[in-house]
């Protein structure tokens, strides 16, 4: 058995970074930025105005200065005139500043008759105005690779950008597997249950930017097998779900190896998930996870996660551990590396009492995963312990 840290390095040798596509900016959100893109526009483009008010001469400004209202200047209407000694012009917030005035003294500062303006309180030294390129000038640049954000989508629309080049969507193919399972909806017969991990895989691959087909299931048998293998033509990365181990039930990995997958390994020293299996199928990589449901979603996390951030061509595909305090002591820790379902409060960290591999309801509850190193010895409250948030 290999480690989890060796099972990483092997399964980013089957995967690589994604070529790029052109979106519109309206579908970018949530996309990984594939190369660096620049502003085409300086914003912005003309000195603008931040308060409503009156652009006059800084120069002329003191309390109860006088000025002759000569015109106005709204957003998206410029004022076409100079504006000269004495002058003012009616100025609302997000307007071009016109020329010959370099401060806008607000309209709560001044008192209107007609077209005079008298400035009744001190205005102040702050200009209130927003110079031209003081949020980003022309060629201002957005590094990639970085996975675009609302708040990227605003700024890339205000550089003037309609078509975004992104990371193209790594395609997952899942097949779960087994004569006991039927899809959500169906009727289970007395000895069947529901195939659970393709969805709960499914939402986990497609939150970090995977396109997921869910295969028909294939039942326990080669055909059935061969069958799902050849629906999973075209994707990037082939995931079965159950019969990866050794019983006489367990065909996926003499399956894959008939059909010409070339083993990278198979089993891991972990729990859960000890039984995990992964190689090259022709052009796809193929990852045979375990067939309980903590497992797989565990695997799901630790394994085909970093694999999709890797084929997104993003740098830190693997998110750093966190460390806690146990409010809780733990038993000694066995040979293999344990990522222990647990919860996070103010105080700390505790795993949760059930540590089965079948119960989907106690990871439900979890929000991290305890990571216990192989042999750890027993620790107290108090202990500081590394977990992934999950």
């Amino acid at each position: 058995m290999i480690t989890v840290e060796e099972a990483r390095a092997l399964l980013f040798d089957l995967v690589s970074p994604l070529e790029a596509e052109e979106v519109p900016l309206a579908d970018a959100a949530g996309r990984v930025l594939a190369r660096d893109v620049a502003a085409t526009r300086d914003q912005p483009p003309f000195a603008a105005s931040s308060m409503d008010g009156y652009a006059v001469k800084s120069a002329e400004v003191e309390l109860h200065a006088m000025f002759k209202v000569i015109g106005e200047a709204a957003a998206g209407h410029a004022f076409g005139a100079r504006v000269g000694a004495g002058q003012a012009v009616r100025i609302f917030t997000g307007a071009p500043v016109p020329e010959g005035a370099d401060f806008v003294v607000i309209q709560e500062d001044v008192d209107r008759k007609g077209d005079l303006i008298t400035i009744t309180d001190a205005p102040g030294t702050k200009d209130n105005i927003r110079r031209a390129g003081v949020d980003f000038t022309k060629g201002t640049t957005i590094s990639a690779p970085s996975l675009l954000r609302a708040e990227d989508v605003a700024l890339l629309a205000s550089m003037n950008i309609p078509q975004v080049p992104v990371a193209r969507k790594p395609v997952v193919a899942l097949i779960s597997t087994g004569d006991e399972l039927v899809m959500p909806g169906d009727e289970p017969g007395p000895d069947q249950i529901i195939a659970s991990n393709t969805f709960g895989l499914k939402a986990l691959l497609e939150g970090l930017g995977a396109h997921v087909r869910v295969l028909p299931i294939a039942r326990d048998t080669v055909a059935s097998l061969e069958t799902a293998f050849g629906l999973a033509q075209g994707a990037n990365l082939v995931v079965t779900i159950g019969g990866a181990s050794v019983g006489d039930h367990d065909l996926v990995g003499d399956v894959a190896q008939g059909l010409g997958m070339e083993r990278a390994f198979y089993k891991v020293r972990m729990r859960p998930g000890k039984p995990l299996m992964a190689g090259r199928l022709g052009d796809a990589a193929m990852v045979g996870l375990p067939g309980n449901p903590v497992s797989a979603m565990v695997c799901g996390y630790l394994f085909l996660a970093p694999m999709i951030r890797r084929m997104l061509g993003l740098e830190d595909v693997v998110p750093p551990l966190r460390r806690a305090r146990l409010t809780a002591p733990l038993a000694a820790n066995g040979p293999r590396e344990h990522y222990m379902r647990a919860t996070l409060d103010e105080n700390g960290i505790a795993a949760c009492e059930d540590q089965d591999s079948s119960l989907l309801s106690v990871l439900a509850l979890a929000d991290a995963l305890l990571m216990r190193p192989p042999d750890d010895p027993a620790r107290d409250v108090g202990d500081e312990v590394t977990y992934l948030p999950l």
